[in-house]
């Protein structure tokens, strides 16, 4: 499965939005979300952009011809992955955040919303360029397809609260929370960071996204809403730092989306128990693994000798996760649950720096 991000020129008459998802639906293709980006034309017609999810066996020329076919201009045709699935309004008030954390940071938030990149002025022009200022600072841009006069009023609103913010006195702030970068076998990258009661949405968000089977394997029930008193049990008592916290969450790099957690209490002075969740979409790529590492690490660090874990009885992939990364579990059925233990033999692997790779 392959994912890519299509403009259309969409005239403005009933009915036509129906025959663009007839056309990609008929190519053996799915629209995954679709919103506006551009101005309407003098005929009314508008760019729609769409994330598409193209099956093995179909290529992205099939779906463009589909979409010609049924008299629907296509302007723009690139690969996309999955962070950019992340709620565009979440994703929007997460660097709103960023900036009001941050003023300085305005420009890596801008990019990130227009899920551009930053660029030197002064290197060859590749794609698509354009320069916004930010404060007395410029900012230059760039991606594969040309910006829209509807994404940089999005990206001015952004560039005037940290304009705002740099004008006053900073508050005093609490010591950051330390964010980490995981590189994912299939080239995504990932934030790892110590959850904080804030991310409550967050994560009651991923929870309800995750699969019925997803959910029962880590919270023994399919329910897709998580109750207040367990969002708060699972995010409370964190110091803010990713060495003392109980969870981490694994977040989109725009830090929009959580899409994977890991909860470790310690159970008694020997034994910590542990709990990971990927988000289905992310599975498979390494996150998991990286997560249990993670656990076995702050273990280690606070003392205890041995993960321990409770899951249903068909859940063994928890094991497979603790012999990727690195240990050595044992498991038994008790109670109708199957109980698994590693030893932690010594401290695994930690991810070095600000970089790590699954």
């Amino acid at each position: 499965m392959a994912l890519w991000r299509v403009h259309v020129e969409l005239e403005d008459r009933p009915g036509r939005l129906g025959e663009l998802a007839t056309a990609v639906g008929g190519a053996g293709c799915n629209i995954l979300s679709l919103h506006v980006v551009g101005e309407p034309a003098d005929d009314g017609s508008v760019t729609d952009e769409l994330l598409v999810k193209v099956p093995e066996g179909t290529t992205h020329t099939e779906l463009a011809r589909a979409v010609e076919a049924a008299r629907i201009p296509c302007t723009l045709m690139v690969p996309a992955d999955a962070a950019e699935l992340a709620d565009g309004a979440t994703t929007a008030l997460a660097l709103a955040r960023m900036v009001a954390a941050d003023p300085g940071s305005a420009p890596e938030a801008v990019a990130t919303l227009l899920r551009a990149r930053l660029v030197d002025p002064s290197a060859p022009p590749t794609g698509h360029s354009h320069t916004l200022r930010v404060g007395q600072r410029h900012v230059h841009l760039g991606r594969a397809w040309p910006f829209t006069a509807t994404e940089l009023s999005r990206a001015a609103a952004l560039l005037e609260l940290a304009a705002q913010l740099s004008l006053t006195d900073p508050p005093a702030r609490h010591v950051p929370v330390v964010d980490h970068i995981l590189l994912l076998h299939d080239g995504s990258e990932v934030r790892l960071r110590a959850a904080l009661p804030a991310d409550a949405p967050l994560v009651g968000a991923m929870h309800a996204r995750c699969s019925p089977s997803t959910r029962n394997a880590r919270f023994l029930s399919p329910a897709p809403r998580m109750e207040p008193a367990e969002l708060g049990r699972l995010l409370g008592g964190t110091e803010g730092l990713l060495g003392a916290a109980r969870t981490v969450l694994a977040l989109t790099i725009d830090g929009g989306s959580a899409v994977g957690m890991m909860n470790l209490e310690r159970t008694n002075a020997e034994g910590a128990g542990f709990s990971v969740v990927v988000e289905d979409a992310w599975q498979c790529r390494g996150l998991g693994t990286a997560l249990v590492r993670r656990a076995a690490e702050l273990a280690t660090e606070q003392g205890n000798d041995e993960l321990t874990a409770t899951t249903p009885t068909h859940n063994l992939r928890i094991t497979r996760l603790l012999r990727r990364a690195g240990l050595r579990p044992t498991a038994e059925i008790a109670g109708g649950m199957l109980q698994v233990r590693a030893p932690l033999l010594s401290p695994a692997g930690a991810v070095s720096g600000r970089h790590g790779v699954a």
